[in-house]
């Protein structure tokens, strides 16, 4: 569950950083490839959300285990977001 608070950080957040947001919160683990395929935008657009999310430290970024190359990002839980504001 994502805390309730994560929409405070993404208040002034672009359109764009919203959408993946979004995204991640009904779809769960996805590859910048998928977010693509997912929002129809386009990669750079994803890549810029996906840097938004990560400045504003809502977004959790891992290895993708089925590629290497490609890494996972996931929404971070209540718990994680209240660590960092503490």
């Amino acid at each position: 569950m994502v805390a309730p608070d994560a929409n405070d950080h993404l208040a002034d957040a672009p359109p764009s950083a919203k959408l993946v947001y979004k995204t991640l919160e009904y779809e769960g683990e996805l590859t910048q490839s998928q977010l693509v395929d997912e929002t129809r935008l386009s990669v750079r657009t994803v890549r810029y959300a996906l840097t938004e999310l990560q400045d504003r430290n809502v977004v959790r970024e891992e290895i993708y285990f089925a590629d290497a190359r490609k890494r996972l990002y996931s929404l971070k839980s209540a718990d994680e977001l209240s660590e960092t504001t503490e």
